[in-house]
């Protein structure tokens, strides 16, 4: 989970510098050149163009469609993520087993530790980095919205709801913050990693990071930040069932006591 979180400050850090780089003021074109623009900001200009297009030239409504279909794509890898994030949390008592048996900090016991550690997730389908696939895959795929956006003038321009998609938000972000506060809290419901000081710091830190850039960022990435997490949370709800969980860890503490 440390990694996990370190890895996500370091993508979100990268985000915010790439933003700052290149003209964002210089529109994207079929003859812009150099393959980042060709072929990822250009392409996804075009999308949510087309999709705009649909619905009379709604583009809050077509980012609203965009991040679904983003999301249903991406769809195989998050429930991988979360089947991996269910075994881990599974053997958990196994883990500290094996951590308390090799305890020592000399090399050749650190060295034993890593290799059953291994031994053990191999054996129960867990993969340590399919936590932050995800979250890798997705850091391209933001900023090529951002990109889009800003040098899309029928995009930076539209009005939505209450807000303008090229400019920041204060309702948005809290809203955008709220949404990937409880779709963690969903992730973590049922299991011990409620009780996991790392994922704590995941379950504050993220919602936190989330608004803050919201803030000063085009409302159009808070509303793509809103709708996924939605979509997360329905995710969640429909293949965790977290809940039933809950009520199950109920009755097991019920029956001991």
């Amino acid at each position: 989970m440390r990694k996990k979180l370190l890895i996500t400050l370091a993508l979100v850090g990268l985000v915010l510098v790439l933003s700052g780089c290149g003209n964002v003021q210089e529109p994207v074109t079929a003859q812009s050149s150099g393959w980042w623009d060709k072929y990822f900001v250009y392409q996804m200009s075009r999308v949510i163009t087309y999709f705009a297009q649909l619905f009379h030239s709604n583009y809050g409504l077509s980012i609203v469609v965009v991040t679904v279909i983003i999301r249903l794509v991406l769809l195989p890898l998050n429930v991988k993520q979360l089947k991996s994030s269910r075994a881990m949390q599974e053997i958990q008592p196994k883990l500290k087993e094996v951590q308390a048996k090799y305890s020592s900090k000399d090399a050749n016991t650190q060295q034993k530790l890593q290799q059953e550690t291994m031994k053990l997730f191999q054996e129960n389908g867990v993969n340590p980095l399919a936590g932050c696939l995800p979250i890798v895959v997705q850091m391209p795929i933001l900023f090529a919205i951002y990109q889009a956006i800003m040098r899309t003038a029928e995009i930076k321009k539209h009005d939505f709801l209450w807000f303008q998609l090229g400019s920041p938000d204060y309702v948005l972000p809290v809203i955008a913050g709220a949404a990937t506060f409880l779709q963690q809290k969903l992730m973590m419901a049922g299991s011990e990693a409620g009780s996991n000081p790392q994922m704590q710091v995941m379950l504050y830190v993220m919602p936190v990071m989330i608004t803050v850039m919201a803030f000063f960022f085009p409302s159009a990435l808070a509303l793509y930040w809103v709708v996924g997490n939605i979509f997360m949370v329905a995710q969640t709800l429909l293949i965790n069932n977290p809940f039933k969980k809950t009520e199950a860890a109920s009755a097991g503490r019920g029956k001991k006591s």
